[in-house]
């Protein structure tokens, strides 16, 4: 893929401004840019243009690097991905699956990377266990008398704390290894080919930092298996569908290629309950806390959310030893074709 640069002009026809590289022609249909990061309101030369501009002023740029620096300012230089799309919604399991494989793929190419060395974009993120210590605080404090009314949250919550706090402690142990998570398993967050419907790449890097791998394919079963909405009000309709959960197993460990320990691939469906677990002991904390964290778009919005998840959960437990048969035929499968 061609790289241009794509030069700013403080005004038509005057100096220099900043350059951005890393996007191809398809990116820039129009010659006019409109402002988006931050800076002041540059109007850009269009691609034909950029390269009699930067024949006048080559030695303003830094060639081979992949940011550009504005004093104390970071921008990360990406390539402009052609002919390809990113999806809201599943349209059709072969979706799913390449999304697994995309992740899979991000995984293994990242296997031998040393995940220490990364920033900790968002401290504790999956400590289940701070997780569940701030439930107890919100709901020791309950500042807005919302506890009566959750009580079966609360027990079904507190019947499964020993649970919650065995990936943080076997990742304590070093029983598993710490690797480079993505933290963010939408499907949007991957680039499909437009012809082929296969997955390219995996966008959308903020949050990436150290991690377990389960956390990754935990969370995007917990989202893209689920048979309701996040926020479904009727639980009867909430489930784990075993079709795409098998689904997405096989396309993971298509794309990890071997990369996981046999502790890991065990460990899948625990990584897919603790991680729904996780997420509606989340939206509970909020919703005892005032709902301060989550955007809520009606009352209860919360406690619906937290119900979903718990309903879920459950569901995975009363499907447990299927989960677990699907995970250890993939897994063999998986081998067996590295």
């Amino acid at each position: 893929m061609f790289t241009f640069i794509i030069c700013f002009l403080a005004g038509l026809g005057a100096g220099l401004g900043t350059g951005f590289a890393g996007m191809s022609a398809a990116a820039v249909i129009s010659p006019m840019l409109i402002t988006f990061l931050g800076l002041p309101a540059y109007e850009a030369v269009g691609i034909a243009l950029a390269s009699d501009v930067l024949a006048s002023a080559v030695s303003a740029y830094t060639y081979g690097k992949n940011y550009f620096r504005d004093g104390d300012r970071f921008y990360r230089m990406y390539q402009f991905i052609t002919d390809s799309v990113s999806l809201d919604m599943v349209r059709t399991p072969r979706d799913f699956y390449e999304s697994a494989v995309a992740f899979g793929n991000f995984q293994a190419l990242l296997a031998d990377y040393p995940a220490a060395t990364l920033h900790e974009t968002i401290p504790d993120f999956h400590n289940t266990v701070k997780r569940f210590s701030a439930f107890r605080s919100a709901l020791e404090a309950d500042i807005c008398g919302r506890a009566a009314k959750v009580q079966p949250e609360i027990a079904f919550l507190t019947q499964r704390e020993q649970e919650l706090s065995l990936l943080v402690d076997l990742s304590g142990k070093q029983e598993l290894p710490l690797r480079v998570t993505h933290n963010d398993t939408k499907l949007n967050n991957i680039m499909i080919d437009k012809e082929t419907g296969r997955g390219i790449c995996v966008i959308d890097l903020d949050t990436v930092m150290p991690g377990l791998s389960l956390y990754d394919f935990g969370d995007s079963i917990r989202f893209g298996a689920n048979t309701a909405a996040e926020d479904e009000t009727d639980l009867q309709k909430v489930s784990l569908d075993l079709n795409l959960y098998e689904l997405y197993v096989k396309g993971y460990l298509t794309g990890c290629r071997g990369s996981l320990t046999e502790k890991e691939l065990s460990l899948l469906p625990m990584g897919a309950k603790l991680m729904t677990m996780e997420c509606g002991m989340r939206f509970l904390t909020d919703y005892l806390s005032g709902d301060t964290y989550f955007r809520i778009h009606r009352p209860n919005h919360n406690l619906d959310r937290c119900r979903t998840q718990f309903a879920l959960a459950a569901d995975m437990e009363r499907k447990w030893q299927q989960m677990q048969d699907i995970t250890e035929k993939a897994a063999a499968e998986a081998a067996a074709a590295v």
